[in-house]
């Protein structure tokens, strides 16, 4: 079962029960695109709010056709922790803070000196500046069928309602005919896997932690190859995944009922 928190990987079935209900839904050609590209490239939802026709085709000058890249380049900005277009509602908001032993004494030497020259102590001035997420580029081969034929069922439907294409207009945008947020995309994203589809504690993240995990568990591909899918700084991140998925449990469990007591 997945930890606490984590989004719930989706089987084969509902997988294919998903894409099958959002064919009987308004908007078919974009919600198709945003999940195929969620579980075919493991793009996170910021990831997936951020791009830009140019990451996926190359539109002619007029902006009356294109043709579908082969990679998908996604800039380091996009990444996990760079708001490249300032699109997200959420402000981060520290709520701990960490020190090893020999700030923590530096910063107590510093209090008492203070304290006992009668200055005004004020806490925040002695917080340890905040890490930063690095952003890490990465090149994804767009090679799935199903993926380039909703990509591109998805740009015909725009240029059927007569939009001349941009490079650098937004991929994905909403009935309101502006650019998702993250925050925004995410809880679409949930609602389509959650409330369409039925499946229990999904999420934004379900896609990408589905691919993942095929990738370690079914495929037996190395843990760089899925480090590098996923475009985490940290190999220790991927690790996470090498968890059994939950289909499996679920058989091993079931087996438990054929044994003779």
């Amino acid at each position: 079962m997945p930890k606490s928190g984590q989004a719930r990987v989706p089987t084969p079935d509902q997988q294919k029960y998903l894409f099958d209900v959002i064919r009987q839904r308004r908007h078919p050609e974009k919600n198709t695109a945003i999940m195929q590209i969620s579980f075919k490239l493991g793009l996170r939802a910021q990831e997936i709010s951020l791009l830009q026709i140019k990451e996926v085709a190359k539109v002619s000058q007029a902006g009356t056709d294109f043709k579908l890249l082969e990679v998908m380049s996604l800039p380091a900005a996009y990444t996990k922790g760079a708001d490249a277009m300032k699109r997200s509602k959420s402000q981060y908001q520290r709520k701990t803070i960490s020190f090893n032993i020999e700030s923590f004494n530096q910063v107590v030497r510093q209090i008492e000196k203070l304290s006992k020259s009668g200055a005004d102590v004020d806490p925040a001035a002695f917080y340890p500046p905040v890490k930063k997420h690095r952003g890490k580029s990465r090149d994804l081969p767009m090679v799935d069928a199903a993926l380039r034929k909703s990509l591109v069922d998805y740009l015909y439907f725009r240029l059927a309602k007569g939009e001349k294409l941009k490079p650098s207009t937004p991929l994905f945008i909403t009935q309101k005919n502006v650019p998702y947020s993250p925050n925004t995309l995410q809880e679409h994203m949930a609602l389509m896997l959650r409330d369409w589809a039925g499946i229990e504690k999904a999420s934004s993240h379900s896609g990408r932690r589905a691919l993942i995990t095929n990738v370690i568990h079914k495929q037996k591909k190395s843990v760089k190859i899925a480090q590098k899918i996923a475009g985490h700084v940290n190999p220790s991140t991927t690790l996470i995944y090498e968890e059994p998925p939950e289909e499996q449990i679920s058989d091993a469990l079931k087996l438990l009922g054929e044994i003779k007591q």
